[in-house]
């Protein structure tokens, strides 16, 4: 683990590490902690900076420059800063309403900040002129690799943290101590989840999907009992993100590959829509271009990898998602409308037959001429 200069002087060597760094040292008040901080011991690249402040964030901020938005009921402003997202926020104590509510917040001293964070390895802070300032067993535990919560209600008062701890177990290879274990998998037991809204248990899982190695958080979750019913098979996974098209969504995909049902979870109609088309699409694994054509036209890419993989039909999935979907006749309506096919259903059925002749390469020539011919025999 990193030493405090270390962690500084890695700090200084990000874009906005030296403007950052001039700030803590002229504002005593502000400190950098959480995440970053552990990250920076660690010898990793931390996401995102999250500065704490005791007393006034609009000073801070307007020191640091950049844009960025406040929310003034946590006392907190988002900035991005030379190409870095620092969060800023009053240090405070938390309280919460009841389970699963989100907390009320009162103003407090640095120390009882980090008393009320979620992790030992997250109570943790850093100024140039004072070193390392960290929660009981903080930094024994980062040491060690431990996941330890800072109280016994923790999971009750914000069962998101269950989350977070498979997030943070699968990310920095950290084991949960045994009264963490104990206290998480009595959270789950006893419906601690249930007591949190779905959106903010689906803001969870798009975190979850965006570390490195997503399906195995989705197989942590599974064995803590977060979600149920996946099919967590990693050929599978692999084999349809192998085929997902250019612009395609990685995250949908591999929802779709293990059945993931965010229904309730607050994702979009079309999001939802697409995974119930990874789940009901089913691809012809050989057969002539236009028959293939014909069972994946207006498919979701996703569902179309999704299923291909499942379905054993990669190399008809390969095909329509780089060749065969692609395929455009240079006739349109307007041309057999001039040649006297009246407007309706029959117009689009010889399009389509001189589009299916085309994608099997049936055409009597090429061009326009030999569209026509297709699209007005008998």
């Amino acid at each position: 683990m990193r030493s405090a200069e270390q962690a500084l002087d890695a700090l200084a060597a990000l874009p906005c590490g030296a403007r950052l760094l001039d700030v803590l040292r002229r504002r005593p008040e502000a400190w950098l902690v959480g995440g970053a901080v552990r990250d920076l011991l660690l010898g990793r690249t931390p996401r995102e900076l999250d500065v704490a402040v005791e007393g006034d964030v609009d000073v801070v901020a307007a020191e640091l420059g950049g844009d960025g938005r406040r929310h003034e009921r946590f006392g907190t402003a988002v900035l991005q800063v030379d190409g870095c997202a620092v969060d800023l926020a009053r240090t405070r104590t938390e309280t919460y309403a009841a389970p699963g509510a989100l907390p009320d917040v009162t103003p407090a001293p640095l120390q009882d900040d980090l008393l009320r964070r979620d992790f030992t390895l997250n109570a943790i802070a850093l100024r140039p002129d004072a070193g390392v300032r960290a929660a009981p067993y903080a930094l024994e535990d980062l040491e060690a690799g431990r996941l330890r919560v800072l109280h016994d209600r923790s999971f009750l008062d914000d069962p998101t943290r269950l989350w977070r701890l498979v997030r943070y177990a699968v990310r920095l290879g950290f084991l949960p101590e045994a009264q963490t274990d104990r206290l998480a998998r009595e959270a789950v037991a006893a419906g601690a989840t249930a007591t949190v809204s779905g959106p903010r248990i689906g803001a969870e899982v798009r975190l979850a999907l965006r570390e490195a190695r997503p399906l195995d958080t989705l197989h942590a979750a599974t064995q803590l009992g977060l979600v149920e019913g996946l099919e967590l098979d990693p050929a599978r996974a692999s084999a349809a993100l192998a085929l997902l098209a250019p612009e395609g969504r990685a995250d949908l995909t591999l929802l779709g590959a293990v059945g993931f049902d965010v229904a309730g979870l607050g994702f979009t109609a079309a999001e939802e829509r697409t995974l119930r088309r990874c789940a009901a699409l089913r691809v012809p694994p050989d057969g002539p271009p236009s028959v293939i054509a014909a069972a994946l036209r207006g498919e979701p890419v996703e569902a179309v990898a999704v299923a291909a993989a499942r379905d054993g039909a990669q190399r008809s999935a390969r095909w329509w998602l780089a060749e065969g979907r692609h395929v455009a006749l240079e006739i349109t309506g307007d041309d057999l409308r001039a040649a006297g096919i009246a407007p309706g259903p029959e117009l689009g059925a010889r399009l389509r037959r001189a589009l299916d002749a085309k994608l099997d390469g049936a055409l009597d020539g090429e061009g326009r001429e030999a569209e026509l011919r297709v699209a007005l025999g008998a």
